[in-house]
């Protein structure tokens, strides 16, 4: 039986839409979806508990996105394991064609769909920063910013290892060697982006602070040489995006210009703004942007 955990807190305002697009069309049998409330201080239980007893609600008074999916894998009962944030829209539909394409090939142990990001409602510089940050490789290749990872049992056993990290969609893609991870373009997912600048400033504060994080820990597993596979060994070392990448892009899209100015200062205000916890070590404060959940 496929396995959905879906790790959440306080998302009462998004995550009955989820929940809609993933029990549609699909028999009272399956799948099996785990809601593991962390911290919750609004109504995300009793939206998750309205759908009826497919939805198996979890409640925990930690809010730990890390703890959350630890104590959900102690609830799901099968394999492939979907991981589901609450503030995505993937349907039944999707959730079946990734699981076709991890039984379909045996050496894929990890997979997410394609991503659709919708921009209508958004200010211009964040419509002109996703435009660019969509069309970069590591982006387009990696399971990262996608809300929805989907693992086979042997791809489980590999994340399961992993250390609480603040990108830890981020450290499972890069857990998975390019053989063996799958961006399933016929799958997909809605993921919402900022509506504002200074939601996305935020958004990226956090991203700066979390790949600071995840580069800590990748400089710790090379010092100690501790790749337990050769498709481990060569994954990319980073998602950072570098101005050989942008240059890139350019000469394949010069109108794109006018983003590349907005993306690079999107980035250089998410390092500035990075700086404080980064020197603190502060990798547990979760700067969340609340226009992505408005509608």
């Amino acid at each position: 039986m496929t396995s959905i955990v879906i790790p959440a807190h306080n998302e009462g305002r998004v995550i009955g839409r989820l929940l809609d697009a993933l029990l549609a069309d699909t028999p009272a049998s399956g799948p099996d979806i785990v809601v593991v409330c962390n911290g919750c201080t609004d109504d995300t239980a009793r939206v998750a508990g309205a759908r009826g007893p497919r939805v198996r609600v979890v409640e925990i008074p930690t809010p730990s996105k890390h703890t959350a999916l630890r104590v959900g894998d102690e609830h799901a009962r099968g394999f492939p394991r979907l991981y589901v944030d609450a503030d995505v829209v993937v349907g039944a539909a999707d959730v079946r064609a990734l699981v076709a394409a991890l039984a379909g090939s045996p050496e894929l142990l990890a997979a997410a769909p394609g991503r659709d990001v919708p921009l209508a409602g958004c200010a211009w510089p964040v419509r002109a920063y996703y435009r660019v940050w969509q069309r970069l490789p590591a982006v387009r290749e990696g399971l990262f910013g996608r809300g929805v990872i989907a693992v086979s049992e042997s791809g489980h056993a590999r994340i399961a290892a992993l250390p609480p990290l603040m990108a830890d969609d981020l450290a499972a893609s890069q857990a998975f060697g390019p053989g063996e991870r799958r961006v399933v373009e016929a799958a997909r997912v809605v993921v919402r982006p900022p509506r504002t600048w200074s939601d996305l400033v935020r958004r990226r504060i956090r991203a700066a602070t979390s790949s600071a994080e995840f580069e800590r820990f990748q400089a710790s597993q090379r010092d100690g040489s501790s790749a337990s596979t050769p498709e481990q060994a060569t994954a990319a070392p980073s998602a950072r995006t570098g101005t050989a990448d942008l240059r890139a892009l350019l000469r394949a899209r010069p109108q794109l210009l006018p983003g590349v100015v907005v993306f690079v200062v999107a980035a250089l205000a998410a390092r500035r703004g990075a700086r404080k916890a980064i020197r603190n070590e502060d990798f547990s404060t979760w700067l969340r942007d609340e226009s992505s959940r408005q509608g």
